[in-house]
């Protein structure tokens, strides 16, 4: 794996326990109350990272589990990193695909159990990843469902970019439904 995505990757663990650490004082009701909008509690907003992030994954290990013929991850890829991380920034609402939206986010969960599961999805990202061959991780690898094919790096950077724009939603929302 290359430093950058090491150091990426840990950055990640860093700022998940960090929200993990910010939730920990707030009780499972809180948690999973709703805004007054109607959008998704802090426990919906981390299933919907976890199921993201865990999707990705799985995407990856099945592309490589029958040894596809790869293009170099280039200026075009570059290009969609660049333009998904802006779209990420943008202030407005989007509608999540299918597989990580209001369809499969449970309406109601425990936090210890939420955040013991997104920290075995990351270790498993981590070990994953740590056993793939250098080569690999100039290829497009992963395909994001919007903005298409890129590199593990560019997974991992539209994961912490994601990650990013929905801790601002949970902080919002906390900050809501806590004063309820």
């Amino acid at each position: 794996m290359s430093p950058s995505l090491d150091q990426r990757l840990k950055k990640m663990d860093r700022d998940l326990q960090q929200l993990l650490g910010y939730l920990s004082a707030y009780d499972n009701e809180t948690l999973n109350r709703r805004p007054a909008d109607g959008g998704w509690s802090a426990l919906q907003v981390m299933h919907h990272l976890m199921l993201a992030e865990e999707g990705s994954l799985r995407y990856v290990k099945k592309k490589l589990s029958f040894n596809p013929s790869l293009r170099k991850a280039g200026l075009a890829s570059a290009f969609r990193q660049f333009m998904l991380r802006f779209y990420l920034g943008l202030p407005f609402r989007f509608k999540a695909p299918k597989n990580v939206g209001d369809e499969v986010l449970p309406a109601q969960s425990d936090f210890g159990e939420t955040a013991r599961q997104w920290q075995d999805i990351r270790i498993g990202l981590r070990d994953y990843l740590s056993g793939l061959p250098e080569a690999l991780f100039h290829q497009e690898v992963y395909r994001h469902p919007f903005a298409g094919r890129m590199s593990l790096e560019g997974m991992a950077r539209f994961f912490d970019s994601h990650f990013e724009r929905h801790r601002k939603q949970i902080e919002r929302v906390i900050e809501e439904v806590a004063q309820v």
